[in-house]
């Protein structure tokens, strides 16, 4: 099985125990919410919250999970400048001047892109091109023009791809692609 397809298989399936929970945890919650419309809108906006920040952190630790199970040297949420989500292979290399650039990434994780997408451009500043892995279904042939232009190349589970602009699917990677090209540059160390 590919790491695309265990990526997205994994987080359906922890997205369907995810609600399973979420029903008896809320459920009570809701149960107690007065009739107000300002409690209603206070009770939902933190269950979006939690939803919102339970799936960032569990696609973060999917992408963790598929890092390892390809032998990729990495580091989650490194403490260097703009705490990327994911520095390869190191921290240490990353502050070593000497280690080649061509063999460092600086990857973004988030499960939609949007104007977020530009916080990666701040973050692990001595890499010059970026990487971006999302779970957004399309983005528009415009924004993945000004991504381009930033240097920021994005990765996608394989499955998405029939979803963006054909013109632009050659040039988005799917997750075994980048993995493979990251491979590929380390082994040349």
């Amino acid at each position: 099985m590919s790491s695309d397809d265990i990526l997205t298989a994994s987080i359906d399936a922890e997205y369907q125990l995810f609600r399973l929970v979420e029903r008896q945890i809320c459920q009570e919650e809701i149960l107690k919410m007065k009739r107000d419309i300002d409690d209603f809108l206070k009770v939902a906006a933190s269950i979006m919250n939690r939803r919102k920040s339970r799936a960032g952190r569990s696609l973060e630790n999917h992408v963790e999970y598929l890092l390892k199970r390809a032998d990729i040297p990495h580091q989650m949420r490194p403490n260097i400048d703009g705490k990327p989500d994911v520095i390869i292979p190191s921290r240490e290399a990353y502050y070593n001047n000497a280690y080649p650039l061509d063999r460092l990434f600086v990857m973004g994780i988030k499960t939609t892109c949007k104007d977020r997408w530009r916080q990666v451009l701040n973050e692990g500043k001595r890499v010059p091109d970026k990487h971006i892995l999302t779970l957004q279904p399309s983005i528009s042939g415009n924004q993945l023009q000004e991504m381009r232009d930033a240097r920021v190349k994005l990765v996608i589970p394989q499955s998405f791809r029939k979803k963006y602009p054909k013109i632009e699917r050659p040039r988005i990677l799917s997750l075994d692609e980048f993995i493979t090209s990251v491979r590929t540059k380390l082994v040349g160390q």
